[in-house]
């Protein structure tokens, strides 16, 4: 469903002067992808909350949020291009104001259990590499194609993002630090047989394969509630220093189904 979706950001991120390597386009879709997956989430939170007749308080801004720069759209749903940014003004607000305004949740963060503090660190780590505006504005929209709203797209999307950490690894001695063979981590899995209950930690996570294995190993059968809460909060700890490794880690867990990742940055 997704597949050619991911192809066309591909192709875009191919033009694009300031992404030179498989590294490159997966830290860049990474940082795309985490923002739409929050936007999406914000807005079923939200729409639960109507429902049950609350309020809802978002975590993001109106004027910072994904459907205000990145996709606004006209009453139809379609993306309303007199109002989206674009060229250099869209590359300025990227640089001078979402970035910053992102990267100030790490200090405003009641802890750094939250997602706000994750946000904080995602995006103190990484870089917009977009240099040009229009391409940017492609690949927003080919991103705001994608929808992690069911679990089977969540699914979808996991088993592509996996398939681009995959040709990172590949891509050179550097990337292969990154990633581990699904089939040798699934093996050691099955020998360990985790059980629910069990605190599961890898101290040099990488992209949190062995994280995301052990969680689907998991999630197998019928679990009640409260085992789905212990498997969210209380079950998977990781721990990376490299920057990029960090981000894709989180990014990973979240397809995954795991909203707020426990993982940690390290400088050792």
């Amino acid at each position: 469903m997704f597949e050619q979706t991911f192809k066309n950001i591909d192709d875009v991120l191919w033009k694009e002067a300031g992404c030179t390597t498989e590294l490159d386009y997966t830290e860049q879709t990474s940082w795309l992808l985490f923002l739409k997956y929050l936007d999406d989430l914000e807005q079923e939170r939200a729409l639960e909350a109507e429902l049950a007749g609350k309020s809802y308080e978002f975590i993001i801004d109106e004027t910072h949020r994904w459907s205000a720069w990145a996709a606004p759209k006209k009453a139809d749903g379609t993306v309303d291009h007199d109002h989206a940014l674009i060229g250099d003004d869209l590359i300025d607000y990227v640089n001078r104001q979402l970035f910053p305004y992102l990267q100030g949740f790490k200090l405003r963060a009641t802890s750094p259990d939250t997602i706000e503090y994750k946000i904080g660190e995602i995006f103190s780590e990484i870089k917009n590499r977009f240099q040009s505006g229009y391409s940017l504005r492609d690949a927003l929209e080919y991103i705001d194609e994608l929808r992690f709203r069911s679990q089977q797209e969540k699914h979808e999307l996991s088993h592509l993002y996996e398939a681009k950490i995959k040709n990172m690894g590949n891509a050179g001695r550097n990337g292969g630090e990154y990633y581990t063979p699904r089939p040798l981590i699934r093996a050691m899995i099955q020998v360990v047989k985790p059980q629910i209950g069990d605190r599961i930690y890898d101290g040099a996570c990488g992209s949190a394969g062995f994280l995301c294995e052990s969680y689907d190993y998991l999630r197998q059968g019928n679990l009640t509630t409260k085992q789905l809460e212990q498997l969210q909060t209380a079950t998977f700890t990781g721990k990376e220093k490299k920057s990029l490794a960090y981000v894709i880690a989180i990014m990973n867990m979240i397809l995954h189904g795991i909203d707020a990742p426990n993982i940690i940055h390290t400088i050792r």
